[in-house]
C-alpha cells in the first residue's frame, strides 16, 4: 500500500519518508512520527493502518541528517543505538521540526493535517503540534515534553502514557495535566511502547483503547 518518498525541507535539505495512500477520496493527512529506532517495519505498518481507514499517511526519516536509512529493531543493542540517535536529534530539534514540517506540506495534499508520534516521537508531535499548522495531534507516552509544556498547541491535543513506564514519572505527567487542562491526558495499565505490536511491552488492551481516541480525535477534527 506504502511507497518510499522524498521530503524536502524548507532549507532544501532531502530527506527520505514513507506515504501510504488510502483508497479513494482521503479524510485527511496524518503525519506519523517515528520512535528512536527510524522509520521502521512498525511505523510503516501504522502508517498503512491509517491509510486502510482512510487517511494519507506520510512518516518523515528525522534521522537523515545525521544517518541516512536508519532503521533499526528492539533489542538492547539496537535501543541503545536509537538513544544515541535521539540525542542528535534533541541536539538539532529545530531541523527535526523542519522535516516535520516537509512532511506536513505533502500530508496537506489531502486536506487538513493531523500528527502522532511514539516515544521520542511522542515528543516531537507535541512540539510540532505547538509550532507548526496541525489540526489535532496524539502523542504517545512522549517523556522529555516537560522542556516544552510551557508551549501552547494549535490545535486538539491528547496524550497517552503507561502507568508502569519506568522512564516517565508519573509526576511528569501529572505535570502536564496540570498545565494543559484542556489536553485530556489518558493513562492506561501498561509499559513504555505499549502500542508497538513488534515490542515485548505491547499492551493490547492499551493499544486498542488509545487507538480509538485517537482516530476519534482524528475523525472529529479532519474528516469533519
Amino acid at each position: 500500500m506504502g511507497q518510499d518518498i522524498t521530503l524536502t525541507a524548507g532549507d532544501g535539505f532531502q530527506l527520505h519518508g514513507y506515504r501510504a495512500d488510502p483508497e479513494g477520496t482521503p479524510r485527511g493527512g496524518i503525519v506519523v512520527i517515528m520512535e528512536i529506532f527510524g522509520v521502521n517495519e512498525h511505523i510503516r505498518d501504522l502508517c498503512d493502518r491509517f491509510a486502510e481507514v482512510g487517511y494519507l499517511a506520510v512518516a518523515p526519516a528525522l534521522y537523515d541528517r545525521f544517518e541516512k536509512g536508519f532503521e533499526v529493531g528492539y533489542t538492547p543493542d539496537d535501543i541503545a543505538k536509537g538513544r544515541v540517535m535521539k540525542d542528535n536529534g534533541n541536539a538539532n530539534f529545530d531541523n527535526v521540526l523542519l522535516d516535520v514540517e516537509a512532511a506536513r506540506k505533502v500530508a496537506a495534499e489531502a486536506g487538513k493535517v493531523g500528527i502522532t508520534g511514539y516515544c521520542w516521537g511522542g515528543v516531537v508531535t507535541w512540539a510540532a503540534a505547538c509550532r507548526l499548522d496541525f489540526q489535532a495531534a496524539a502523542c504517545y507516552y512522549g517523556g522529555g515534553i516537560l522542556p516544552y509544556v510551557g508551549e501552547q498547541p494549535n490545535g486538539p491535543t491528547i496524550l497517552h502514557f503507561g502507568k508502569l513506564d519506568q522512564g516517565i514519572p508519573l509526576t511528569d505527567v501529572d505535570q502536564i495535566a496540570k498545565a494543559h487542562p484542556e489536553c485530556p491526558v489518558y493513562l492506561y495499565d501498561a509499559d513504555h511502547g505499549f502500542h508497538c505490536d513488534m515490542r515485548g511491552s505491547f499492551n493490547p488492551h492499551a493499544a486498542q483503547v488509545a487507538s480509538i481516541r485517537t482516530f476519534r480525535l482524528f475523525d472529529e477534527h479532519l474528516a469533519g
